[in-house]
């Protein structure tokens, strides 16, 4: 099925209904479709380890942890995203089987594609969402996390961890290695000019 024109009846209720019919996943922004794009081997391995670290710290706890495939619903900015890793410790996002909408913790792991609107746009849209209190962008090429954190002045104040470091997430109540989030994403420079990418 083509992707739908962008015309003003194609709403969020209509977007929800047109992409359960889909294959692929598409991001919704005000009326705009995007096609999601496949990742590289060291995004999904990255993915799988914030998603794992965080499943373990948070079991028996209240909290949900998602990945890749749950809708983030950022209403205040009709927007509906595929984050990498979601967290939500709200009973109203059990009532919503296709998405979640009052995340306390989102996570994206960059490509160079992607990076500029995980760090722009998309930021942007999360900061409306009153739940959030951490936002999670974990760097591969320079093999760094960096923790978003909103303080009770409901400013954004950047957090910069190494591999050395533990990351600290105080919505969570949880403190994670970055070694272990970062482990295994190193990719093989020879490999990836092989296959014609940089």
């Amino acid at each position: 099925m083509a992707l739908p024109q962008r015309e003003a009846r194609f709403d969020a209720a209509a977007y929800l209904a047109w992409e359960e019919t889909q294959t692929g996943r598409h991001e919704y922004l005000a009326g705009e479709v995007l096609a999601m794009v496949g990742v590289r081997q060291s995004h999904n391995v990255a993915t799988g380890n914030l998603y794992t670290a965080l499943r373990r710290e948070l079991r028996g706890s209240p909290c949900r942890v998602f990945i890749e495939a749950i809708k983030l619903r950022v209403e205040a900015a009709d927007c509906f995203f595929y984050p990498d890793v979601t967290v939500t410790c709200d009973p109203r996002d059990r009532l919503t089987p296709d998405y979640v909408s009052h995340p306390v913790l989102v996570a994206e792991v960059l490509s160079e594609s992607t990076a500029a609107f995980d760090r722009g746009g998309k930021f942007a849209a999360y900061r409306k969402l009153d739940s959030l209190r951490e936002y999670v962008l974990v760097d591969l090429a320079a093999q760094r996390i960096e923790v978003f954190r909103r303080d009770p002045e409901n400013h954004w104040v950047l957090y910069d961890y190494s591999p050395d470091d533990e990351i600290e997430l105080p919505s969570l109540g949880v403190r994670l290695g970055v070694a272990e989030l970062l482990a295994d994403t190193l990719e093989d420079a020879g490999s990836a000019e092989i296959a014609g990418e940089r």
